[in-house]
């Protein structure tokens, strides 16, 4: 079985982190390219939940957090 991603494990291990933290920290990884498959390269966020992150509530921030680690895992 091939070893995790860097991206895939550093956003595994930051998407638990955002589980507890107040505030949610944004995934934003600065590189913030779109892809083909309409996700960020860096963070692996659509275009909208980039948009509406800062109007975002924290219990929907976690919800983002978590398809975030499913997306790096998948």
């Amino acid at each position: 079985m091939p070893s995790e991603s860097r991206l895939a494990a550093d956003l595994r291990r930051r998407s638990i982190a955002a589980q507890y933290a107040s505030p949610v920290a944004s995934p934003c990884r600065n590189v913030c390219r779109m892809s083909d498959d309409g996700y960020c390269e860096g963070c692996l966020r659509t275009i909208e939940e980039i948009a509406g992150w800062s109007g975002y509530s924290e219990a929907d921030k976690r919800a983002i957090w978590r398809a975030v680690a499913q997306r790096a895992a998948a």
